[in-house]
């Protein structure tokens, strides 16, 4: 028994420079971190920069999702309205061919006076 506790005294003593090596490269790693970490923060906290060019990115998609989401509700509303018409007066395409029609118009010129507001408050 004595022995044994002799072979793990010598593996401690192996293990020691291997640990004290592996806590100066996590020492290491950490400080190299936390370098990264305050560079970001520094970057981010920067007013002007790509903070705003990412605003800017995200303000202009916004902006087109909702002109073209207003140009798309146009036409499915008028051909929701079409169908409706052509089920209760039995007149086949016409009534959906007219208000697809309209509806796309109805849809441009909702986008168009939108996008006028928009301009407008810039």
């Amino acid at each position: 028994m004595a022995e044994g506790t002799d072979d793990r005294d010598k593996g401690n003593r192996d293990k020691s420079p291997d640990e004290a090596a592996l806590s100066a490269r996590l020492g290491s790693l950490d400080r190299r971190l936390s370098e990264v970490r305050d560079n970001r923060k520094i970057e981010t906290d920067q007013p002007g920069g790509q903070s705003e060019d990412g605003a800017a990115r995200a303000s202009a998609m916004a902006i087109g999702l909702r002109l073209s989401s207003e140009l798309v509700a146009g036409v499915v509303v008028g051909a929701v309205i079409g169908w409706g018409f052509d089920r209760l007066l039995s007149t086949s395409p016409f009534g959906l061919i007219v208000f697809v029609l309209l509806g796309f118009v109805a849809g441009v010129v909702n986008v168009v006076r939108s996008a006028g507001r928009l301009s407008g408050n810039r």
